[in-house]
């Protein structure tokens, strides 16, 4: 399977149609062109009752960023918007799940209309201090490991839904390989207390010994580890993989900084961590990601019962690549992978030109 053919995966044809169905409604573009638009746009925003809503991601990067950004804009296009008839409530767990427990049970007793936990440990300690308080998960890519649903794809409780993003990981090996044909070790740096980081691993160690390939795995428990783990890679890996690991895209720059001068080319799974220094990526959109995940989050604030909303999975993949960042770490791309992805190079080319 070629990564061209792969670009636009949908692993479970979920109906994600029925979410999208969901157009703007109650809340005009803000226009200056008139005056009139914009009373219409404060008339459709006041029909809306005023809700309240909790955000908590397990730490503060990019790539979650991203997927909060969507969810507001989402909740703002369909008629919430923050600051007028929606309170938003955020708070990060800065990398720390004890501190993530704690925010959780604050949330638990500020009883807002929904709570939305973007990444796995985030949605874990929510999940467990509510039974009750609507919840949506983001940003996790094994809800099955992490015990947010069954084996059947339902909720372990009824107050919970969200929306999930297990890559198919053919699609990155054949990405990894097309990138390096001569690899025959893989680094895998990653956390340990991460639900989705573990089953990564155990389903790398299951998938590479068909490809005659081997895993190197590398615990790094704090952000403060991965620059080290990743220099324990010299001379033992070929290339590196990373994918949706937090401890990990909060210190990307301390694994990019090492990889650079270990010539170890990074494949990651979104598009940010190409913007930060990896090589290439096949994944999500992140901005993408939130808005779909708001999606859901308006159909709770609309009134909808939440165990009316399934849980989904969003895998549309998109080809990230830096040929700048691919040389820096002693690679050159392919011309499938130049022709097919989207250049990051480019695209800041671009927007420095502006």
């Amino acid at each position: 399977m070629t990564i061209a053919s792969t670009l636009r995966l949908s692993l479970y044809g979920v109906a994600l149609s029925a979410i999208s169905t969901l157009g703007l409604i109650g809340c005009s573009n803000s226009s200056t062109d008139t005056a009139a638009t914009t009373e219409n746009s404060s008339a459709a925003d006041a029909e809306k009752p005023a809700k309240s809503i909790a955000i908590t991601q397990i730490v503060e990067h990019p790539s979650l960023d991203d997927m909060r950004r969507g969810i507001i804009d989402e909740l703002a296009d369909n008629g919430y918007v923050e600051g007028q008839n929606l309170t938003v409530n955020f708070q990060s767990a800065q990398g720390n799940t004890a501190t993530a427990g704690q925010i959780a049970k604050q949330f638990a007793g500020d009883n807002p209309d929904a709570i939305v936990a973007i990444s796995t440990p985030s949605a874990q300690s929510i999940v467990a201090a509510t039974t009750t308080i609507p919840i949506i998960y983001t940003a996790v890519s094994d809800p099955l490991g992490a015990k947010l649903i069954n084996e059947d794809g339902k909720p372990f409780q009824s107050n919970l839904t969200g929306l999930s993003s297990q890559l198919p990981l053919e699609p990155q090996l054949d990405l990894l390989q097309q990138i390096k044909p001569e690899m025959k070790t893989i680094g895998y740096v990653y956390s340990p207390g991460e639900a989705n980081s573990v089953s990564l691993r155990d389903s790398l160690k299951q998938a590479l010994p068909a490809r005659d390939l081997t895993l190197l795995d590398i615990p790094a428990n704090r952000p403060t580890d991965i620059g080290m783990a990743t220099r324990s890679l010299q001379g033992r890996a070929d290339i590196i993989y990373t994918s949706f690991d937090n401890n990990v895209a909060s210190a990307f720059e301390a694994m990019t900084q090492a990889a650079n001068e270990l010539k170890l080319p990074i494949v990651a799974s979104d598009e940010f961590s190409v913007k930060r220094g990896a090589a290439a990526a096949l994944g999500v959109n992140d901005y993408d990601f939130g808005r779909t995940t708001g999606k859901m989050v308006y159909r709770v604030l609309n009134g909808e019962a939440i165990n009316n909303i399934e849980p989904a999975v969003m895998n549309d993949l998109t080809l990230y690549i830096s040929p700048k960042h691919a040389k820096t770490q002693g690679v050159s791309l392919p011309a499938e992978l130049l022709k097919n992805g989207i250049n990051v190079d480019e695209q800041a080319q671009s927007t420095d030109n502006k």
